[in-house]
């Protein structure tokens, strides 16, 4: 396990090799940092990769090929060890390789390689999943960086906005406490795009939007300048922040992928907002983070 540091002269961001996550993004001028720092009193992790599954599946587990796999919450590319490939002065690539361990549970040879490229103010985040198996592989993956929210310890979270894209409003998926979806939403009125940082926005888990609603999210100080914003052209996107414990972060959330649906009784090939990868092929999608 390693922290590889990467520099541009305006941004500095680290990424530990353990789960390829972001650990820090800062600003070089004046030491701002935007990540959230891992306290596990509130939620131990920065920025893991969702990988090759999203959010909880039913009784845990999944069918494909008439075998039925077990699965953990958001897969296991997040809670493993990815070997360093190149490290440049401001760009970084690590890379996750199927092995025995990995098919016992997904039971394809795949390549999942992640990248972060500074440029300016921005940090790409990059994904490339290639299918070594002679057939099909299914997948979902996604992003999960946490920022914090307030950014300045004077503030309060409660005084934040968010801000989307769209103008009027979100239709939100609602997520049970099984961690399934179900076939309820809730809307959220906007304001110029604009929504405050309540605590209540996020009873029901997180606020998950699907249909491509939203293409930039951002987050706001009080006096409504944005200082984070995240760009994305993924069909599904959540915001969260853990219910009922005023954590001093909120995560922007791109997917390729969901959970399962409470009624859900398919295979893998059948998962809502799922990816496939033809033998041979490669899939390849990013998003953006912009601070200051």
């Amino acid at each position: 396990m390693a922290v590889c540091e990467i520099s541009n002269g305006e941004l500095t961001a680290a990424v530990d090799s353990y789960g390829a996550e972001l650990k820090s993004l800062r600003n070089v001028e004046n030491g701002t940092e935007y990540m959230w720092c891992g306290d596990p009193a509130y939620w131990g992790k920065t920025s893991p990769v969702l990988f090759p599954f999203i959010g909880m599946l039913k009784n845990g587990e999944y069918r494909f090929g008439g075998e039925t796999y077990p699965m953990t919450k958001h897969g296991f590319a997040r809670d493993m060890e990815f070997r360093l490939v190149s490290h440049e002065a401001s760009e970084v690539w690590f890379i996750l390789d199927a092995d025995e361990e990995t098919k016992e549970k997904y039971p394809f040879d795949f390549k999942l390689e992640i990248g972060y490229r500074l440029d300016g103010k921005r940090l790409k985040v990059l994904w490339r999943v290639e299918n070594f198996s002679e057939e099909t592989i299914y997948f979902s993956i996604g992003g999960h960086p946490a920022f914090n929210c307030p950014l300045y310890p004077e503030d309060r979270r409660e005084d934040y906005f968010l801000r989307f894209d769209a103008r009027d409003c979100i239709r939100c998926t609602v997520i049970g406490r099984d961690g399934l979806v179900d076939d309820h939403h809730v809307v959220h009125e906007l304001e110029n795009g604009l929504l405050p940082v309540k605590a209540e926005l996020f009873d029901r888990d997180a606020m998950v939007m699907e249909d491509g609603q939203v293409h930039e999210i951002s987050l706001l100080t009080p006096d409504k300048k944005p200082y984070v914003k995240v760009s994305f052209d993924t069909p599904v996107v959540a915001v969260w922040t853990p219910e009922r414990m005023n954590a001093p972060f909120v995560c922007i959330e791109p997917w390729y992928g969901l959970c399962d649906h409470v009624d859900f009784d398919g295979t893998l090939e059948e998962r809502k907002w799922g990816n496939a990868v033809e033998a041979g092929k490669r899939f390849a999608a990013e998003y953006v983070i912009q601070v200051g």
